[in-house]
């Protein structure tokens, strides 16, 4: 039973030591600091640290990388010694049992055959010296003694070698518990070195967290209005504020304005600038409509309209109000419930429209105009309807809610010298021109809707020194 036991264990244990051999990275046999050279992560490890001294710490990127590099580094050192650990405690042992232990008992095993043939053999021979001796009455000389004495001495070493191949299985079977330690070890240095990985990335992860939470160029299209605003430090959403400047100063008379559909890639690219804090205002002076397209855009995209989901029912039966003034005064209790941050940049936005409503008989652009084209991009539900409700329906009713308050914006929002709203510095429009430009900070810091203010033109023409 032991025999056919140690050819099963052999053949497991072999196989499990090539297996397991196979799983570690790290070249074997060779000292700790040899080893980690050959891992993929530490060639990972070097190659994000070399990553990041080119981009600089100036970078995200570059922050990222050398934050990860040096954790794949301290990663690549707890692999190591997991890999050393394993070699000493399982996989040597694994060798030595396949390879040396059972080995040397199967070959005990077949030395003890060899000795009984030759104990079967001078047993022959002394038998045949004593029946040729008995057969012709002769005693038996020295060389049927020598016979007898070779006959005992083969048996005596079968019956040593028979004695200590017993002990061997027998302490094969009792050190089952051993070799079974083997595995036990193998889970335990495992379970030892994911839990030190694990607080290497869990330690790593806060600090990871906070340079992407901290990063003030991040973008700004399809992210929470709140959000937005809380990294960049503002009130109005740049695009919002971005956009609504170049239209102040070239689109005011531009006919079918938030109608007409701009170029697709105009649009893109803009976008694209916006989301990166930038404004090239000369190549988006002669465009007005990509201007007004990213800016209805953004209103779109914003997780949650600016109007709000939570308001959104009590907008809708104020708009289904028959009296006008008591419809009215439905929509101001509404606007007084927006959020501070959604309250602001509604303001901001409606007190544009209005103006923009000055020129109507430039731009075409009347307040039930432009309701029809702005309105289902500042309010809409959370629920699927059947879509030609949705247009006629619905669409009427946000239009019976911002075209009045575009006509009676000063009564929603008074304060100030007719139109005027007061804005902070669009400092992000200069960010493709200079890096921390002290221009930057009072570029736009005069009030937007002032007729008597500088135009932007002149602002961007009187700061071009220092942007350069």
């Amino acid at each position: 039973q032991v025999e056919k036991r140690l050819e099963l264990v052999k053949q497991v244990s072999h196989s499990t030591h090539k297996k397991l051999t196979a799983c570690l990275q790290g070249q074997q046999g060779v000292d700790v600091e040899k080893r980690s050279k050959k891992l993929p992560l530490t060639t990972l490890a070097q190659c994000l640290v070399e990553g990041a001294a080119v981009l600089g710490d100036d970078s995200l990127l570059g922050k990222m990388l050398k934050l990860c590099g040096e954790t794949q580094e301290k990663m690549a050192q707890e692999l190591i010694l997991f890999e050393f650990t394993i070699d000493r405690d399982v996989v040597d042992p694994l060798y030595e049992l396949a390879e040396v232990e059972i080995p040397n008992i199967q070959k005990q095993r077949k030395q003890l055959a060899k000795l009984v043939l030759d104990m079967d053999s001078a047993r022959t021979r002394f038998h045949q010296s004593s029946k040729s001796g008995m057969s012709s009455n002769v005693q038996p000389g020295a060389k049927g003694e020598h016979l007898r004495e070779e006959m005992e001495e083969a048996a005596n070493r079968m019956e040593i070698c028979r004695d200590q191949l017993s002990a061997d299985m027998y302490n094969f079977v009792a050190k089952e518990i051993d070799y079974a330690s083997y595995f036990q070890a193998l889970i335990e240095v495992q379970a030892q070195y994911h839990r030190k990985s694990l607080e290497l990335l869990q330690n790593i992860l806060p600090q990871i967290k906070a340079h992407q939470e901290t990063w003030v160029e991040k973008p700004c299209y399809g992210k929470p209005l709140e959000e937005h605003l809380a990294l960049s430090g503002r009130d109005i959403a740049f695009p919002i504020e971005a956009c609504v400047t170049m239209l102040l100063e070239c689109g005011m008379q531009e006919e079918g304005l938030f109608r007409v559909a701009p170029s697709a890639s105009k649009l893109k690219k803009l976008k694209a600038s916006l989301d990166c804090g930038v404004m090239d205002v000369q190549e988006y002076s002669v465009d007005p409509h990509a201007i007004a397209g990213a800016l209805k855009s953004y209103l779109r995209e914003l997780p949650e309209p600016l109007m709000t989901f939570e308001l959104y029912d009590e907008w809708i039966q104020a708009s289904n109000i028959q009296d006008q003034d008591k419809r009215l005064q439905a929509l101001l209790t509404a606007c007084e419930k927006l959020p501070l941050a959604n309250g602001n940049n509604f303001k901001y936005l409606v007190k544009f429209l209005a103006k923009l409503d000055d020129y109507q008989d430039e731009n075409k652009m009347t307040p039930g105009n432009i309701a029809i084209v702005l309105g289902p991009n500042l309010l809409w539900t959370t629920q699927e309807g059947n879509i030609t409700e949705m247009m006629t329906t619905v669409s009427l009713q946000i239009v019976g809610i911002i075209e009045p308050i575009i006509q009676h914006a000063d009564w929603f929002f008074p304060g100030g010298e007719g139109n005027t709203v007061s804005v902070q510095p669009l400092s992000g429009t200069t960010t493709s021109l200079c890096k921390g430009a002290s221009g930057a900070e009072r570029l736009l810091s005069q009030t937007l809707y002032d007729s008597r203010s500088p135009t932007l033109g002149d602002i961007i023409h009187n700061f071009k020194g220092q942007f350069l």
